[in-house]
C-alpha cells in the first residue's frame, strides 16, 4: 500500500525541498497529489514505478507527474533538490515519467527557490523566479535513462533474468529461444510493449547497472567486464557516446 503526500499551493505554484541521502537509503512506495522534479547533485537515484525503472545520474533529474506511485533507492551519497509542483501551474507540464537534463540555469533557479518566501507580491522578483522555473521545466530535454517494463508476464520474467545477470551474452536469438518465440516476434513484442527493440533494452539495462556500480566506486574495468564488454575501451566508448563524458571523469567529483 502506498502513502499519498499532499502539499499546499495556495500561496505559490511550487514547494522546494532539499534533502541529503546516505548510500543505501530508500523510500517505500508512495505518491504525491502534485508533480515532482527530483534533481540529484551527486550520487545516483533509482526510481521504480509501475511503468518501469528510472535511473537518475548526478546532475540530472526525474520528472514524476501527479499521482505517480513510486519507490526510491539511493546509491552513493545523494544531495537531492526537489520541487513539488502544482499540477495546475501550467497546462503543458510533462504528462509522463521522464529522466531529464537539468540546465545550468534551472539548477541555479532550484537552489535559489529554497530561500524564497512562501508568499510574494505580484510582479516581484520572487514571482518571476517561480515563473521562470516553470518555463524552464517545460523545455527540459528528455534523456534515455529509463527501462520500460513490458506488459506480458513472459517478457517480464525475461527482463528479470537480464537484470540479474546483465553481463551474459543476451543476443535476441538466444533470448527468443528462451521464451519460445522467433527473433522477429520477440523484437516486435518488445517494440510494442516498451518502445524499444530488444537489443536497445539490453544496452539500457547495462548502462543503468553501470551507473549504479560506478556510483558505488567500483573500478571502470571491473564494471566493463562484469557487464559483458570485452575491454575498458569498448565500455568507455559506449559510455562517452551516451553520457558525453568518460566514466572515470563522470564520477570523479561525485
Amino acid at each position: 500500500m502506498s502513502t499519498t503526500l499532499t502539499f499546499s499551493f495556495t500561496q505559490r505554484p511550487l514547494v522546494p525541498f532539499a534533502h541529503d541521502y546516505a548510500h543505501g537509503d530508500s523510500e517505500p512506495w508512495h505518491q504525491h497529489d502534485c508533480a515532482q522534479l527530483l534533481h540529484s547533485l551527486s550520487g545516483v537515484v533509482r526510481v521504480d514505478t509501475a511503468a518501469g525503472c528510472w535511473v537518475v545520474p548526478p546532475g540530472r533529474g526525474v520528472w514524476l507527474p501527479a499521482g505517480t506511485r513510486h519507490a526510491i533507492r539511493i546509491t552513493g551519497n545523494v544531495a537531492a533538490r526537489t520541487l513539488f509542483i502544482d499540477p495546475m501551474a501550467r497546462a503543458d507540464l510533462p504528462a509522463s515519467c521522464q529522466i531529464v537534463q537539468i540546465s545550468p540555469l534551472l539548477r541555479e533557479l532550484i537552489v535559489a527557490s529554497l530561500n524564497l518566501p512562501e508568499s510574494y507580491a505580484p510582479g516581484s522578483r520572487d514571482e518571476r523566479v517561480y515563473e521562470l522555473i516553470l518555463d524552464e521545466i517545460r523545455t527540459m530535454p528528455i534523456l534515455p535513462f529509463n527501462l520500460p517494463e513490458p506488459q506480458s508476464e513472459l517478457l517480464r520474467q525475461l527482463c528479470d533474468r537480464i537484470r540479474h545477470v546483465p553481463g551474459e551474452n543476451w543476443s535476441s536469438i538466444q533470448a527468443a529461444a528462451q521464451v519460445n518465440m522467433s527473433e522477429r516476434t520477440l523484437n516486435r513484442h518488445f517494440q510494442q510493449q516498451t518502445g524499444l527493440r530488444f537489443a536497445e533494452w539490453v544496452r539500457r539495462a547495462r548502462l543503468m547497472e553501470a551507473l549504479l556500480r560506478l556510483a558505488q566506486g567500483q573500478p571502470v574495468l571491473r564494471v566493463a567486464l562484469d557487464l559483458g564488454y570485452g575491454s575498458h575501451s569498448a565500455f568507455t566508448a559506449m559510455f562517452r557516446r551516451v553520457m558525453g563524458i568518460s566514466p572515470s571523469d563522470y564520477f570523479k567529483d561525485d
